[in-house]
C-alpha cells in the first residue's frame, strides 16, 4: 500500500490552531456571524483529515506567510522611496531634508589658471573621484573661467553646498571658501599652500 495524500492525513494541532485563527479573524472581520464561527470551530475540532480542514476555510482569506507580509510591505517602502525621488529629479528640488553622515573637512587646493575643467563625482570619468555614496556618479564641475573658478552642480541627487548654500547655478568659487559634495565637505586652497 502506497503513501496516503497529504490530504487524508490527519491534522496536527499546530494545524488546527492554524484554522482556528483563521476562524478567528473571519468572525472578528465580520465575515462570520456567531452561530457560524461556532459550528465551523466545533468541526474543526473534530476533523479527521487535513481536506476537512480546507473545506472549513475555502470561503475566508488564509494570513499571508510572515516572510511575504514583510517582501510586500519593504517593496511598498521603496516603490514610495523612488516615487519621491524621481518627483525630486523633475522638479530639480529637494522634497524631503536627509540627514548626511558627518564627514571631516579636508582642503582642496584650487588648480592653476588654465587647467581644464575638473568633473568631480564617483563615475569613472571623474577627475576628482569621491568613493562615498552620497557623492552622485557626475556631481558637480569646477571651471577657470577669466581670472577665477566657478563651481557647478551636474543635477546631483544630494546636491552641492557653496558656504553653507546649495547651489543651482554657477557660482564664484574663493580660497578660504567651503564646498560641499553630498556629504563630503572642502575648505577651498591655493595650490601652492601647505596642506
Amino acid at each position: 500500500m502506497g503513501p496516503l495524500p497529504l490530504v487524508n492525513t490527519r491534522p496536527s494541532d499546530a494545524e488546527r490552531d492554524r484554522a482556528l485563527a483563521v476562524l478567528r479573524e473571519g468572525a472578528g472581520s465580520g465575515r462570520l456571524s456567531h452561530d457560524t464561527f461556532i459550528r465551523r470551530m466545533n468541526f474543526v475540532l473534530r476533523a479527521q483529515s487535513r481536506g476537512e480542514l480546507d473545506s472549513v476555510l475555502t470561503d475566508l482569506p488564509r494570513p499571508e506567510p510572515r516572510i511575504a507580509g514583510w517582501m510586500r510591505t519593504t517593496r511598498t517602502r521603496l516603490a514610495r522611496v523612488n516615487v519621491w525621488r524621481r518627483l525630486e529629479d523633475v522638479l530639480g528640488i529637494p522634497l524631503a531634508k536627509r540627514e548626511l553622515p558627518a564627514v571631516p573637512i579636508q582642503n582642496l587646493a584650487l588648480p592653476p589658471a588654465g587647467t581644464p575643467t575638473v568633473r568631480i563625482g564617483r563615475g569613472p570619468g571623474a577627475t576628482l573621484r569621491l568613493a562615498d555614496l552620497s557623492v552622485s556618479r557626475y556631481h558637480a564641475e569646477l571651471r577657470h573661467v577669466g581670472d577665477g573658478w566657478m563651481i557647478r552642480d551636474l543635477g546631483s541627487m544630494n546636491g552641492t553646498e557653496h558656504n553653507g548654500r546649495r547651489i543651482t547655478t554657477p557660482v564664484r568659487v574663493r580660497p578660504g571658501d567651503h564646498l560641499r559634495f553630498g556629504a563630503i565637505t572642502f575648505t577651498l586652497t591655493w595650490t601652492d599652500e601647505p596642506e
